[in-house]
């Protein structure tokens, strides 16, 4: 049997294929990688037929959800791409208040079929996220504040194992699996579909304010200030980066260097407001404040496509005025204007509080920094990548040496591990039961 000939609900496209290499972009354009067969699978049986075809003839096998790796983990050169982007499909049950999502369903697949009957469950920061990838390596989003990271609220999965075996994985069916895959990642099958608990979510506000970049020490303490005193309801990030051509945005911060500042809130804005006034009080230059659906607030600050990333994280034990100085420091090689984000996100609430037992050891971290490189020219990729290792230099005196292994990229074999901590030997106990040999190694990775 050749490439070829695997048999297929779906198709197979080798480079020959007039759409192969549309099919084998990924978000992050840095990476061109050449995959000898991507196996566009449209069915669990598609998946275990391209694993064991890949097994046969010794293949490498990358799985691709959303494409959204920073790493290029999605592809791989010469090997065979489990493509599920034909598996998206989303079941509401709005009754148990529960969502099946397939494999490669995204954000936005899963939030605009929720949204009819107000419900929603923690997603990603933007809606081109594929949803496998986030909720198995975690899942910290503008909702996990209120109702925790999308692994807490997983019910159920779906694996495809490498040896071509469905297995059902929840709290009563392979319950060790079932834990693994709260922050495990991809490192045990192709989770071909995944259940959800979903939460009543009728509306949100949304206030997205701009300010003169030397504002910025004075508006991050009065945003950590609310964060760290408000409800679980509030939420947001803060970022540094290039102000946006956009209406609400002045002329003068438009294409240079600007404060943004989003705060969410799980409910009115005449709720929210209580909490805005104190951050209202620095009369942001530009202000835009709206109640509206969380489908749209999830897709309201998409990253751009078409750009090269360098990401990485660290996660803060605090936020004392100090770290709020360095961070404002780091902004030194930072690429404007560009798509680059210096950005602070608050976790806490129930991130905090849920599923201690789970494989996602910075959780207790009430902070994260998260310096998010885009830019357009090779020219600048040493410079992105410096400034973005610079920030983590910079803000590792309040790293709790955790982290969120899908904020970063391939960062060795210790970053790797500290995104783990204490459960990695339980998780390579469970990786030798699902996959001794190492079959899904293109992810962050737990050897066996």
């Amino acid at each position: 049997m050749t490439l070829h000939t695997i048999e297929l609900t779906g198709r197979l496209l080798t480079p020959a294929h007039s759409e192969y290499d549309e099919a084998r972009v990924v978000f992050n354009t840095m990476i061109d990688k050449r995959p000898a067969v991507i196996a566009q699978c449209e069915t669990v049986a598609d998946v275990a037929t391209a694993i064991r075809h890949a097994r046969e003839r010794d293949l490498e096998i990358a799985v691709r959800g959303g494409g959204h790796s920073v790493a290029g983990n999605a592809l791989t050169d010469g090997g065979l791409v489990v493509d599920l982007r034909r598996m998206n499909a989303v079941v509401v049950d709005p009754v148990a208040k529960t969502a099946r999502v397939g494999g490669g369903a995204t954000m936005a697949h899963l939030d605009r079929a929720t949204q009819p009957f107000d419900l929603a469950t923690t997603g990603g920061r933007v809606s081109t996220t594929g949803v496998g990838g986030f909720a198995l390596g975690g899942g910290s989003g503008w909702l996990d504040r209120k109702f925790g990271l999308a692994c807490d609220n997983l019910v159920s999965a779906e694996l495809v194992t490498a040896d071509g075996d469905l297995v059902t994985a929840s709290a009563d069916e392979h319950p060790e699996l079932f834990w693994a895959l709260h922050g495990g990642g991809g490192n045990f099958g192709v989770a071909t579909s995944m259940t959800f608990r979903l939460h009543e979510v009728p509306t949100m506000t949304a206030a997205l304010l701009v300010f003169a970049p030397e504002q910025g020490e004075q508006v991050i303490r009065t945003f950590r200030d609310a964060i760290e005193h408000g409800p679980d309801e509030l939420g947001g990030g803060v970022l540094y980066g290039t102000g946006p051509e956009e209406e609400f945005v002045p002329e003068h911060l438009q294409g240079r260097l600007a404060l943004l500042l989003l705060v969410t809130f799980v409910g009115t804005e005449e709720q929210a407001r209580p909490y805005l006034q104190p951050i209202l009080a620095h009369d942001p230059a530009g202000r835009m404040i709206v109640e509206l659906p969380y489908a749209e607030l999830n897709c309201m600050l998409d990253d751009p496509p078409d750009y090269r990333n360098y990401w990485s994280a660290e996660h803060l034990a605090g936020l004392p005025d100090a770290a709020i100085a360095a961070f404002e420091s780091a902004l030194d090689g930072m690429i404007v204007p560009s798509a680059s984000q210096h950005v602070l996100f608050p976790e806490g609430g129930a991130v905090g509080r849920a599923g201690a037992e789970y494989p996602v050891p910075w959780r207790t971290a009430p902070w994260v920094a998260h310096p998010f490189a885009l830019w357009t020219d090779p020219a600048d990729d040493d410079r992105a990548r410096e400034w973005t290792r610079a920030v983590g230099a910079t803000m590792r005196p309040w790293a709790t040496g955790q982290v969120y292994l899908n904020f970063i990229g391939d960062e060795g074999a210790d970053r790797t591990r500290a995104g783990y901590g204490a459960a990695w030997d339980r998780l390579v106990a469970v990786k030798r039961a699902f996959d001794p040999d190492n079959v899904f190694r293109l992810n962050h990775n737990i050897t066996p």
